[in-house]
């Protein structure tokens, strides 16, 4: 009986590395791509939250908003925080050895409480506590000096304020009174102004504006404000509008968010703040893996940790930020400067791309089973090794036909000998930008 081989091509789709591509780009576009740039390269932040709240070991601020314990008996906090063993050199040494290239701390939360000596109104500060000094410019001498990043979180809400309308989930000072409310702006500007004239930080990291609108805040005033004299700060998305980047929290996303610059805020336990009762620490490989999860779809991670109202660390948290300067250390050259990877359905785990997209990095969180895999890469490979100690790999492509367009299936050896001990990572250098076939296949049909 005579054959006939009938090939019937369902769907061919094939998308290519857009690096290279050129569109029109406003000036405003252009000018926030330039101040982005740093920090979409930087990949790895550490937060700081740290305040009168760490006496008790309480949540910041909602515990008295939410009438855990009144207001009054978390404000007596106040006289038990010392800052007696702060040592600002010692926080950003560890910050940096964990490979983070930026940082932000706390100069006020919801409480309303400045770490620094602000000068705008008889309000509670710093210097009204047994550290009896501002805080904040000893920690941005050190971030400068070791060539960090500088960023302040600050509370738009102030719940401690006479001028700011709501104290507790149940309570309220007014309603309607826009001379107060006036007061209170103003206020917010004067605060706002003093921590950018004194230190100019890279960065600004609102929170609290879900209270009032864009229009109540002032946010554009606020944004204006700030560039005046310090234009390329970065602006997170918490002011109603008018950020520069997302700001999802705790939770990963699962599917990577819509904004092109984004970063995870995360907790290493359950807290913000120190709470001496929550030990519910995650292990340094959950949060490298968070952490790489964050690459693989070109986010940032934002990391946090809760000093004791001493100024020492938890040494939990000192273990963890340790693992995690060991890891990126050996890793960097797939961390800082890289984009997010290739769809999740090529590769069982997580991916990136450096910015050539020529270099295909791959994230192993298991001990593989054998060889890995690799689906509808259509490059030819040049070579595989193990990122952060060379070692060159084996590797085969299977399953390519020379009659059909679509890809073969690579697979490479990954020994156990070459495994790191949280995540390995293994490069594939490529003969050009990525290609990926993403069809449905074809099929092949003889009689």
């Amino acid at each position: 009986m005579k054959k006939r081989l009938f090939v019937a091509l369902l769907s061919l789709s094939i998308v290519t590395s857009t690096i290279g591509q050129v569109s029109e780009k406003s000036p405003q576009d252009v000018q926030k791509e330039k101040r982005m740039e740093w920090f979409s390269n930087a990949k790895l932040g550490i937060f700081i939250h740290w305040g009168i709240y760490s006496v008790k070991g309480v949540s910041e601020s909602w515990s008295f908003f939410n009438k855990y314990l009144p207001y009054e008996e978390y404000m007596s906090q106040k006289d038990g925080f010392t800052a007696s063993k702060y040592d600002p050199k010692a926080w950003v040494d560890l910050i940096k050895e964990s490979g983070a290239r930026y940082t932000v701390i706390t100069t006020k939360h919801h409480d309303g409480m400045a770490l620094w000596d602000t000068k705008a109104g008889e309000l509670s500060t710093v210097k009204c506590t047994p550290a009896k000094r501002d805080l904040i410019s000893p920690f941005v001498k050190e971030v400068r000096k070791q060539g960090l990043k500088l960023g302040f979180y600050y509370s738009l809400l102030d719940w401690s304020h006479p001028d700011y309308p709501n104290m507790t989930r149940t309570e309220v000072r007014y309603t309607n009174d826009s001379v107060r409310w006036k007061r209170f702006v103003n206020f917010n500007m004067a605060q706002l102004a003093e921590l950018n004239k004194t230190w100019k930080p890279d960065l600004y990291w609102f929170d609290g504006d879900w209270e009032q609108t864009a229009e109540a805040w002032n946010s554009k005033g606020i944004v204006d404000l700030l560039r005046s004299d310090n234009k390329n700060v970065i602006i997170n998305s918490r002011i109603q509008g008018y950020g520069d980047y997302a700001t999802p929290e705790q939770g990963v996303p699962i599917v990577r968010p819509e904004d092109k610059y984004w970063e995870l805020c995360m907790t290493m336990n359950d807290s913000w703040g120190y709470q001496h009762t929550d030990t519910n620490y995650k292990s340094p490989y959950i949060l490298l893996r968070t952490f790489v999860d964050c690459l693989s779809m070109g986010g940032n991670l934002l990391l946090d940790i809760g000093p004791k109202e001493d100024g020492t660390i938890p040494e939990e948290q000192v273990a963890i930020l340790k693992e995690f300067g060991r890891w990126t250390k050996k890793h960097k050259e797939a961390i800082y400067d890289t984009r997010a990877g290739i769809p999740t359905e090529h590769f069982q785990g997580y991916t990136t791309l450096n910015k050539g997209g020529d270099i295909l990095y791959l994230y192993l969180p298991y001990k593989p089973n054998g060889p890995i895999e690799v689906k509808g890469l259509m490059n030819k490979v040049n070579r595989v090794w193990v990122v952060g100690n060379g070692s060159m790999l084996s590797y085969k492509v299977y399953n390519k036909n020379y009659w059909s367009e679509v890809p073969g299936n690579l697979y490479i050896d990954v020994p156990n000998h070459v495994l790191d001990s949280q995540i390995t990572v293994i490069a594939v250098l490529l003969d050009g930008p990525v290609k990926l076939y993403r069809g449905a296949g074809q099929v092949i049909e003889s009689n």
